[in-house]
């Protein structure tokens, strides 16, 4: 199958809407060839017929000169540093996080949902603008799944993150939901390096969220009795899980 083309001076991402398959039963002349393999045409746009090899290495071409380089399909690294994102971009990814969607984990740990990376992404750059690309397969290790990710925006290279999540072949979720989330694990990961909720990890913000927003209580383990102190949301009315049993607030230190 080959596919028609239309070569441009200077190419963009928009450009690839004129690349579309092309049935042709005849063959072009050398002479209608183009002059170079490995050249855009600097002085006209004219239309040939190419080979499905040459029309992925186009595209993966168009794509790179809207950034000022040509691209290697085979880089996996592809546009890394070379230029911050636009304004609009960046307004968006460094926007203070919304407080109300942070949650916190019955151990203290506060963190921001996937979804919420999800569609910070999508707003920034456009659903189909990003996309996380997996290295290599699953590695499973003791009760324990992990795989490395690539997470690329707008063609470019951004980051990179191994991610994990614990998996008991006799529980109740199953090796697929065990994999997706690690993949969700990842994209946390690859997002701290775009500057989304990077709050998070700043222990003056994590220390006043705290304070503010959850509340810490006694709670037993109804198996072995064990002692400890957990937290949740403030006011969301939720249980700690099975098999803890809450027995009381945790007094202030500033309490009388």
């Amino acid at each position: 199958m080959a596919f028609r083309v239309i070569r441009a001076l200077r190419p963009t991402a928009a450009s690839l809407r004129y690349l579309r398959p092309y049935n042709s039963h005849n063959h072009l002349s050398s002479a209608s060839s183009p002059a170079s393999s490995n050249e855009l045409d600097e002085t006209q746009v004219k239309e040939t017929t190419i080979t499905e090899g040459r029309y992925k290495e186009l595209s993966s071409r168009i794509l790179g000169a809207s950034y000022g380089f040509c691209r290697s399909i085979d880089d996996p690294y592809f546009g890394i540093s070379t230029s911050t994102f636009p304004q609009r971009i960046l307004s968006v990814l460094l926007h203070p996080v919304n407080e109300q969607d942070v949650e916190i984990k019955p151990d203290g740990l506060i963190y921001l949902p996937e979804i919420k990376y999800r569609r910070i992404l999508n707003q920034a750059f456009g659903p189909g603008g990003w996309a996380l690309m997996p290295r290599g397969n699953e590695g499973e290790g003791a009760q324990l799944i992990t795989r490395e990710y690539s997470l690329y925006c707008h063609g470019r290279f951004i980051s990179q993150a191994t991610g994990e999540h614990t998996f008991y072949s006799k529980s109740n979720l199953s090796y697929g939901k065990a994999c997706e989330s690690a993949k969700s694990n990842a994209l946390t990961r690859c997002c701290k390096d775009l500057g989304i909720a990077s709050e998070l990890w700043d222990p003056q913000f994590v220390s006043k969220w705290k304070k503010q927003y959850s509340e810490e209580a006694w709670c037993e383990n109804v198996r072995n009795k064990e002692k400890k102190r957990l937290w949740r949301k403030a006011s969301s009315g939720e249980t700690f899980p099975y098999p803890w049993k809450e027995m009381g607030p945790v007094k202030s230190s500033n309490s009388s």
